[in-house]
């Protein structure tokens, strides 16, 4: 089986502003297979903005089962994302399931994996896929460097930088944002 590798996804707080972005670019060993997957879902009626990387059938998946959790508590991310890893980690099912899950909403920014973590950075900037170490070193300059930009501007610049480097990341791009 030919190995799938795709995406670039950040999300940024910054200046009263959350954003999250991604490509949209899916690959299959050295090919493009789409250019324009989203990968950016909002969940909880848009209260909660959502991106991953893996494999999409397994992603979606995880998003449905974490949208239950917000569901069945309240909203409340951080409790949901804490159920969802305890669950993915421990059943036999979904420990096979291969992404990686970023949410955001007004308050937080988490990085949710299947080994069972979940993740608060420190910088208020979280990335996951395989242009995720640009987009963050470029997201980590902007917001040190150029701090009158917005999250979303940030977002963006970050995701272009990237694309320019990564030959899994394109120019097109989702963003999605909310104000605090």
């Amino acid at each position: 089986m030919t190995e799938i590798k795709s995406t670039t996804v950040i999300a940024v707080m910054h200046n009263n502003e959350v954003a999250i972005g991604a490509d949209g670019q899916a690959t299959i060993g050295n090919t493009v297979a789409k250019s324009n997957v989203n990968k950016i879902r909002k969940l909880l009626d848009g209260k909660v903005l959502t991106g991953f990387a893996g494999s999409t059938a397994d992603a979606f998946t995880l998003l449905d089962l974490f949208d239950e959790k917000l569901q069945r508590y309240s909203g409340n991310m951080k409790r949901s994302a804490i159920e969802l890893a305890k669950d993915w980690r421990t059943d036999r099912y979904l420990r096979r399931l291969e992404a990686m899950l970023v949410a955001v909403n007004k308050e937080e920014l988490l990085l949710i994996s299947g080994t069972g973590d979940v993740l608060e950075p420190d910088n208020k900037i979280v990335s996951i896929g395989s242009g995720s170490m640009y987009a963050q070193s470029a997201a980590i300059a902007l917001k040190k460097h150029a701090p009158h930009l917005s999250a979303e501007e940030i977002v963006k610049a970050s995701l272009h930088i990237a694309a320019d480097v990564c030959i899994y990341t394109n120019h097109n791009l989702v963003i999605e944002k909310l104000s605090q």
